[in-house]
């Protein structure tokens, strides 16, 4: 199972993967943290991102997507991470700490820790 962040997530219902990315993601399956999904509806809202969240075939693939919920364990990863982002990627990657699942993510800041498993 790999953890997917917000752009892969994004990247992944617009077609618009690398082919390493997608050769990860044809192989596991896509969990994301549940804040993924706050993210993508405000990207929406504010109009950064055009992704229709009632559209059938965005429904179907977030049907198969386990969603992980924030707890305990994972704001205490958090807590514990060796850098510093915006609260909602730090989740992302406690989402991966926490649960020991390889993080999907293009995040220049994220990539450079040495805590957080990576695909």
């Amino acid at each position: 199972m790999l953890n997917l962040d917000t752009h892969i997530l994004v990247h992944a219902l617009l077609g618009d993967l690398t082919k390493r990315e997608e050769k990860l993601l044809s192989k596991e399956a896509w969990s994301i943290s549940d804040i993924v999904l706050w993210e993508i509806a405000k990207l929406t809202e504010l109009k950064r991102i055009e992704i229709d969240l009632g559209d059938s075939e965005v429904l179907s693939v977030l049907s198969r997507i386990h969603v992980w919920p924030i707890s305990l364990d994972i704001c205490r990863a958090m807590l514990a991470l060796d850098f510093e982002s915006d609260p909602a990627d730090e989740i992302i990657a406690a989402t991966s700490v926490a649960h020991r699942i390889p993080l999907l993510t293009r995040d220049d800041k994220i990539l450079r820790s040495m805590m957080v498993p990576f695909a």
